[in-house]
């Protein structure tokens, strides 16, 4: 019915779930999923039964159907009958008092489309013409280092239309040798600022340094490699005073690091599974629905920390003394770095930061380290509380136990 009223798109949503093993059991955001689907808890994953080749076939069930319902119409295209609205007759055998004074001519009264179909001529879908990934990947430094798993750099100037920038290097490997199996490595640098989802899908063996600036969606969805954000030279500002990357960033990662000289914008690490990233400020929601891998936040936050947050560790510097206020405790909680393990992590993860962007705020945090530690509170969800970094008791077991 939707393409005969017009529709040339269809989107699936629960129903390929569903395929999939979800009961819909809307518990998602607990971590509790009764099928495994939406947990992280090994317990509850164990259930999970589903397999690529059941939704494969749910679609193909689907297509089929079509198929079956366009040969009864007379038509062997689901797109012969696109906008065909003069294929619909309203029931007359359906008697509902409460919609008997509903008029349903703006459905099956549309404009006639049966002679005239050149409306569903359109442009090449999802082209957006020439990119800056194409002038990428028409470098042969770059092309002979993916084809022989050698080492390349390059240096590019970016303007705020370059979206998904690395994404297309990111498939050439990818479609070569998989998600990490690269032993290469591609540096890319680059001048100016970069439009949105800058580093989007990247792979381990790449890195991507940016002077300069970039929108929302950092990192979209990173598998590997590094991202480098750090103020220009010539700068008159501090970074932890300024926004350096937009909003959402590092949304769904599922590994590799994010490093930014500035504050973020709302939502960053949504979604995240298993990245680390340090930032030196973030905007409302930070670390929601966040699953796996650690955040450090060397500065100011905005509301509604950790909500939904159902794995990975996080950190944020609390100078202004007021953090617990802004956290969800929902799911999380919240409490000093008390095991020395988090405290390795915590001070690794801002020396990377240090040495990678020339961060000012990291400089000052590890030349008073001891001074900065008692501010700094670990934001723990309930699959994370025994964790070495979370827990000073492992670390107490660790020595007391004695070798086998």
């Amino acid at each position: 019915m939707a393409a005969l009223m017009g529709a040339e798109e269809y989107g699936f949503g629960s129903i390929a779930m569903m395929a999939e093993g979800c009961i819909m059991a809307r518990i998602c955001h607990t971590n509790n999923c009764p099928v495994g689907v939406a947990t992280q808890q090994a317990n509850l994953r164990a259930r999970f039964t589903g397999v690529p080749e059941h939704v494969v076939n749910f679609f193909a069930f689907i297509a089929e159907e079509v198929r079956s319902l366009l040969a009864k119409l007379g038509y062997r295209s689901l797109n012969d009958v696109v906008g065909r609205a003069d294929l619909l007759n309203v029931r007359n055998d359906v008697a509902v008092k409460k919609t008997a004074a509903l008029s349903l001519d703006c459905l099956t009264h549309l404009p006639d489309t049966r002679t005239d179909r050149s409306w569903l001529d359109h442009e090449t879908v999802h082209s957006n013409g020439p990119v800056l990934d194409d002038e990428l990947l028409a470098d042969a430094a770059i092309l002979l280092a993916i084809h022989t798993q050698s080492k390349a750099e390059k240096t590019y100037p970016i303007v705020n239309t370059d979206r998904t920038v690395g994404t297309r290097i990111s498939g050439a490997i990818a479609k070569k040798y998989g998600d990490s199996g690269f032993d290469g490595h591609i540096s890319l640098n680059f001048n100016g600022s970069a439009g949105q989802s800058f580093g989007a899908f990247i792979l381990p063996g790449m890195t991507l340094t940016l002077t300069g600036e970039a929108n929302d969606y950092v990192g979209k969805g990173m598998h590997g490699g590094e991202i480098i954000i750090k103020l220009p030279t010539d700068a008159t500002y501090t970074g932890a005073e300024n926004a350096i990357v937009g909003n959402t960033c590092l949304y769904g990662a599922t590994g590799g690091s994010l490093f930014a000289n500035g504050r973020a914008g709302e939502r960053f690490g949504v979604r995240n599974s298993k990245a680390q990233a340090v930032i030196e400020g973030a905007g409302d929601h930070c670390c929601e629905y966040m699953t796996g891998g650690a955040i450090v936040v060397l500065g100011p936050t905005g509301r509604n920390v950790g909500a939904g947050m159902t794995g990975g560790l996080a950190y944020f510097l609390d100078e202004e003394g007021n953090f617990p206020t802004k956290v969800n405790p929902e799911i999380v909680q919240i409490q000093r770095v008390i095991a020395k393990a988090g405290e390795q992590q915590l001070q690794s993860l801002i020396q990377a930061h240090c040495d990678r962007t020339g961060s000012l705020k990291a400089q000052e945090i590890l030349a008073n380290w001891s001074h900065y530690l008692p501010m700094f509170w670990q934001v723990v969800p309930p699959s994370e509380s025994e964790q070495p970094e979370a827990r000073r008791e492992v670390e107490a077991e660790k020595v007391l136990t004695p070798a086998p």
